[in-house]
This record gives structure tokens, C-alpha cells and sequence, in this order.
């Protein structure tokens, strides 16, 4: 199979005995950049805007760049230390703390896959809705209808075995990269100083500075999705220590692009103006500064790149479902694919997932921010594990450890990134945490049932209590959500 949005071999080749293509460091660092650019960026003016002023946009992504930056390290040593890991982010939740909580990480990666998914669809409603009022932003009736058309197009035309598609991602990069550099030059050729003094500290609504950053942590987690590609494609590098050069170079330039967009924002428009902005407010911002033709050039680029992007991550999140089957870790009728090489079965559950999560977000007060924001909290279980099973390997010696033990940058590292992960728990807020749980604890089903093929108990003693634990969280969910007592 191959990722419609950087032209790599994914790992369905390799585990079918086929020679995988060995990528170059530019192809690795193209991979992390497209990766991570896709709608977040667009719609990041308002989404810190509702949030913060410049103080506290400055502290956002400081805190965001170093956390990002050692999980990113995380996942670059990982590959290398352990090499036999390469079925995916969630392998190192199993090796190190077992079954179940690889099972939670595959999930959990796979269903931020397919939510994502539903951001997409509902920025191509919003920025349609512009002219069309009738689909609001992206959250009426007929938006959820005619996402819900394109949602199984791309099943079909992907079922068929469209998935070569480098003509696509030449034209997808090409839309992701060239409006988002021309909103920045015109942003700061329009800049106004005073009006950037204004939003400095944020306006009456934004709280405290604390309050602020923490508002804006899942944004930025959001954005950020996608820096571990590199390190998902380790085994198809040249040269191992590429991946780890492909992952600096494409965060930090990512990295730039994204600050940039958020902080010129502020000298266009008084804060409070930017938060009332339709999604994708770059568009917004921008016809603020040069006219009607920014907005429109915006809106384009965005729905080629949003287009593309969704045709890329729709593959993405059935291969994880593929290769966990394969890997024993879901079931099997999961590892079933086509003579064209397309695993049906995944992508028709990733489909339906993404079809539930967007009916859902009728009921939501902000259909995008919702999505973004479940998104976010879903991938975060993953990126934990990760990031805490690094620090055990790093404490280790022998077969985990690699030879010698870790390193004390390794392990610097290891905490830097367990720590960052564990406070975007926090971050995330009792609501999102509850709601994630309500979509993880059902996926126990397919646990139990990719246990007893392998004739295995379904739970040791302590993945019992894992298992009460979340469905516990998930009924204490359902019960807030029918009580008014969160909302979504």
C-alpha cells in the first residue's frame, strides 16, 4: 500500500514479502512535512484567539515546539534502539506494558485517524459556506449530508485501488504550502504595530496567562500530528540515522510556518475580531488585509490540500487497523484485503467511524473545535505510552535497553516527553477525556475477540482492571453528556 501523501511504501508491502523503496532524507523529511500540514493550519488565528493574545501565543509554542520536538527525539530513538518495533507508533505500547494497552494505542491512534478525517470534511463545508449559508459552518443538516456523500465517494474510489497518486500529492503540496506562505508575506507587508500592541495580553475574555496557553494545548497537538512519519517508516530509510535528521528538519520548518501564521495574525485584527471569524479563518485574516481575492485564494488552496490530505489519512488510519491484524493485535477479518491490495474490511470501519463522529457533530456547539479537539485527545494515549516506554528503555540495559543501557540524553528526553504528553492530559480537560473514553471503551469487543482466535484469555488480572477502568470512565461519560452536565 502506498501514502497517497508522500509516495512511501507502508509497511503492507514489507509484511507481504514485497522490497520495500528505500527513502532518501528529503523524501523522509517531505513525508514529516506533509504530514503535519494539512487543515490544522488554516484554522489556527481564531483557534487561539478564542484562547490568548500574543503573551500567550509566544509561551504556547514554546512549551508546544520543545514538547513536540522530544517526542519527536522519542520516536527517532525508538527506531533506532528498536528496530523490530516497526509496526507502528502502538508496538511500543505493547512491548512495554503489554497486550492491552498496545490494543488501547491502536485504537486510540486509529480513531484520532478517522475524527481527524471529520475535521475535513467539516473546514470544506464551512469554507463553502462563505456562499452557501445553507451549510453554516460545516454543522447543519445538509453539510452532514453532503459530507457524508464525499466520505463514501473516497471509500469507493479508494476500494477500487486508487492509491498511487503522486500527480495528487505534487498538486496537494503545492496547494498546502504556496497560500499559507502568501498569507504570512502579506500578513506582515499589512502588519500594523499598534493593533499587535493591542493584543498582547489578550482580551477581557482570555483569563489568566495559565489559563490562556493551557487553552490552546490541544491546537497544537492537532497541528503537530503526523511528526512521528519519519519514524513510522524507519525500516525504509537509506540510512537510519536520516530518520532521525528528516524529524528535526521537517519539525522545526513546520514548526515556523505554523508560529508565523498565528503571530501575524494579530497585527491584522483586534483579537475578540479574529475569535468571531468563520472557519478557515486564515482565509478570514487575510481578506482583512488585501480584500475578497485573499479570501478566495485561501479557500482554494485549502480544499485541494484538505482533499488531498483526507485521501492520504483515510489510508492511513486502515493500514493501522492492517497491520495490528496482522500483528495479532485486532482481529483477523481486519487483515483482509483485496487483490488490488486494499484492506476493505479497515477502511470500511474507518469509514463508519468517520460517518458517526460527524453526525455527531450536529449536536455540537462547534462542529470544527470538537473534532480538532477529540482528535487531539485521542492521540495522546499513543504518544503517552510512547513516550513512557522510551524512559523504561532508557533505564535498561540488555534487550530493551539496546547495549549498554540509555543514555543520559536518552533519558532527558524520555521524561522531557512523558512529562509534556502527561500535562496535554491535563490540558485536555475532564470533558474530552471522558468523551475519548466513551469511544475506547467499546473497543474491548474487538480486544476479546482477537484473544479468543489466538485462544487466549481475554484479560490477565491486571487488564481486567485496565478494562473496568475505562468502561467505567465511559459510563460515567454517557451519563454526564444525558445529564447536561458536559457538553459537546
Amino acid at each position: 500500500m502506498t501514502d497517497s501523501d508522500t509516495g512511501a511504501t507502508t509497511p503492507t508491502a514489507a509484511a507481504e514479502g514485497r522490497p520495500a523503496a528505500k527513502l532518501t532524507l528529503f523524501t523522509l523529511t517531505a513525508m514529516v512535512v506533509g504530514s503535519m500540514v494539512g487543515a490544522g493550519v488554516f484554522s489556527l488565528p481564531r483557534r487561539f484567539a478564542e484562547e490568548t493574545g500574543v503573551a500567550g501565543a509566544l509561551i504556547s509554542w514554546v512549551i508546544a515546539g520543545i514538547g513536540m520536538l522530544m517526542l519527536a527525539f522519542v520516536f527517532q530513538t525508538l527506531a533506532v534502539r528498536r528496530p523490530d518495533l516497526d509496526a507502528g507508533v502502538y508496538a511500543y505500547a505493547k512491548a512495554g506494558f503489554g497486550e492491552y494497552l498496545g490494543f488501547f494505542s491502536a485504537f486510540g491512534y486509529w480513531a484520532s485517524a478517522c475524527v481527524g478525517n471529520v475535521t475535513y470534511w467539516v473546514l470544506i463545508m464551512s469554507t463553502i459556506g462563505a456562499i452557501a449559508p445553507a451549510l453554516g459552518d460545516g454543522d447543519t443538516l445538509l453539510a452532514v449530508v453532503l459530507s457524508s456523500i464525499g466520505l463514501w465517494a473516497f471509500f469507493l474510489l479508494i476500494r477500487r485501488g486508487v492509491k498511487e497518486a503522486a500527480a495528487i500529492n505534487r498538486v496537494v503540496t503545492v496547494a498546502k504550502v504556496v497560500p499559507i506562505l502568501v498569507f504570512v508575506l502579506l500578513a506582515l507587508f499589512c502588519f500594523d504595530p499598534s493593533v499587535f500592541a493591542d493584543n498582547f495580553g489578550g482580551a477581557d475574555y482570555a483569563g489568566s496567562l495559565f489559563h490562556q496557553v493551557r487553552g490552546t494545548m490541544l491546537a497544537t497537538v492537532f497541528v503537530f500530528l503526523g511528526v512521528e512519519g519519519a519514524s513510522v517508516y524507519s525500516r525504509h530509510a537509506k540510512r537510519r540515522e536520516d530518520v532521525g535528521r528528516a524529524t528535526v528538519l521537517g519539525f522545526v520548518s513546520v514548526f515556523a510556518v505554523f508560529a508565523s501564521v498565528t503571530i501575524v495574525s494579530y497585527g491584522i485584527l483586534p483579537m475578540s475580531e479574529i475569535a468571531e471569524l468563520r472557519q478557515p479563518s486564515m482565509a478570514g485574516v487575510l481578506e482583512a488585509a488585501v480584500g475578497t481575492w485573499g479570501m478566495v485564494f485561501v479557500s482554494v488552496g485549502l480544499i485541494v490540500s484538505v482533499l488531498g490530505a483526507y485521501l492520504a489519512w483515510t489510508l492511513m488510519a486502515a493500514e493501522v487497523l492492517f497491520v495490528a491484524a496482522k500483528d495479532d493485535d485486532m482481529p483477523r477479518f481486519l487483515g483482509r484485503s483485496t487483490a488490488a491490495d486494499v484492506p476493505v474490511p479497515a477502511l470500511l470501519l474507518s469509514t463508519a467511524l468517520s460517518q458517526i463522529v460527524l453526525v455527531v457533530t450536529m449536536f455540537s456547539d462547534d462542529a470544527f473545535n470538537f473534532a480538532l479537539d477529540l482528535t487531539s485527545v485521542l492521540s495522546l494515549i499513543p504518544f503517552l505510552l510512547a513516550a513512557a516506554f522510551a524512559v523504561k528503555i532508557a533505564s535498561q540495559s540488555g534487550p530493551e535497553g539496546g547495549a549498554g543501557g540509555g543514555t543520559r540524553r536518552d533519558m532527558v528526553v524520555a521524561v522531557l516527553a512523558t512529562v509534556y504528553t502527561a500535562f496535554l492530559v491535563y490540558a485536555a480537560g475532564l470533558r474530552f477525556l471522558l468523551v475519548s473514553l466513551i469511544i475506547y471503551a467499546p473497543s474491548t469487543f474487538l480486544f476479546v475477540k482477537a484473544r479468543r482466535e489466538q485462544n487466549k484469555r481475554p484479560f490477565s488480572p491486571a487488564e481486567a482492571v485496565m478494562c473496568a477502568v475505562s468502561v467505567a470512565g465511559a459510563v460515567v461519560g454517557v451519563i454526564a453528556l444525558a445529564a447536561g452536565w458536559i457538553e459537546l
